[in-house]
């Protein structure tokens, strides 16, 4: 067995093939953040018997464990076993980073795969408390109370979760990765998806950016490439449909908008994407040294984003 984080999975399938792919007496693989969109393909190119998704985290009081390999879950909660491992997933309010509440001032639960923030409850007789930081106001930031009763307390993820019918939970972002274009909810993650399933596409790092006199965050992807990526084809491949195969549809709102073509993709020390400081540097030809592209409204097709339509765009000359 062996313990995997992150986005090791993607880079061993970058990974030119070899024959000792499959030289190996593995039985199953556990951790955390092995994607829906490279989980077979994973899984049949290294032989990978048996894949343990889990969900935690050390000073959290919501975990699960996806013990029956379901594709893309971090594991289940069936409805028998709410009042021992009391997981819900609320309705959030992405522009608000808060819950959202009805006019009695409670919390609302989420129907079966409507993305919402996962929380877990607080019962010290249950033995699922929360220790706290030690910082204070960190800790009161993560404690939500009047949720489903007055006076209960649960513990905030932070994570966007959608729980299906049958109780299995699917990660979907974290909270601030999602954000606002168009009036529609654009998850970093469902993007990095499809365009991870792209020919020639390594690996996708999404996120917003603010665009001046625009409402919300425009969507902007760096991607590291190989030889076979085709910047023509990558919009067909996002409506669904190119070269005879079937892409992961994106909606208009969710494609994005920017483009950089990275030699690598930055992470942290564990195998986490960074975006701070690419949301930071955002889509400025003079200060980003990399290539970067837009998605012209007029052709619909991803140009060259040279200073001079930068400027048409931050003056709003195009309209995105």
């Amino acid at each position: 067995m062996f313990e995997y984080i992150g986005e090791l999975a993607r880079y061993l399938l970058n990974a030119p093939p070899s024959p000792l792919d499959r030289g190996h007496k593995v039985r199953a693989i556990t951790g955390n953040g092995l994607r829906p969109e490279v989980w077979r393909e994973f899984q049949n190119r290294f032989a990978i018997p048996r894949v343990v998704e889990f969900y935690g985290s050390t000073e959290g009081n919501v975990s699960m464990l996806n013990y029956d390999g379901t594709v893309g879950a971090v594991g289940r909660v069936p409805e028998y076993l709410e009042w021992l491992l009391p997981s819900r997933v609320i309705r959030f309010d992405v522009e608000s980073e808060m819950p959202v509440r009805r006019p009695d001032g409670l919390c609302v639960e989420c129907e079966p795969d409507e993305v919402g923030e996962a929380i877990g409850g607080i019962s010290a007789r249950a033995g699922r408390g929360f220790e706290g930081y030690s910082n204070k106001a960190d800790s009161d930031n993560k404690i939500l109370h009047d949720v489903f009763k007055r006076g209960d307390a649960w513990f905030r993820t932070g994570d966007l979760m959608r729980r299906d019918g049958h109780g299995y939970f699917y990660f979907v972002d974290r909270v601030g990765d999602t954000f606002r274009w168009k009036g529609e909810n654009v998850s970093t993650g469902e993007v990095g998806e499809a365009l991870a399933a792209v020919p020639g596409i390594l690996e996708a790092n999404v996120y917003g950016v603010m665009v001046p006199g625009v409402d919300g965050r425009a969507g902007m992807a760096s991607l590291a490439v190989n030889g076979v990526f085709a910047l023509d084809d990558l919009p067909l491949w996002l409506k669904g449909k190119a070269g005879g195969h079937a892409g992961r549809t994106l909606a208009a709102y969710a494609r994005p908008i920017f483009l950089r073509l990275a030699p690598n993709i930055v992470v942290t020390g564990t195998f986490k994407q960074r975006k701070f400081d690419l949301v930071c540097e955002g889509f400025d030809p003079v200060a980003i040294s990399d290539p970067l592209y837009f998605r012209d409204p007029a052709s619909s097709k991803y140009e060259r984003l040279t200073k001079e339509r930068y400027a048409d765009i931050v003056e709003g000359r195009v309209k995105l």
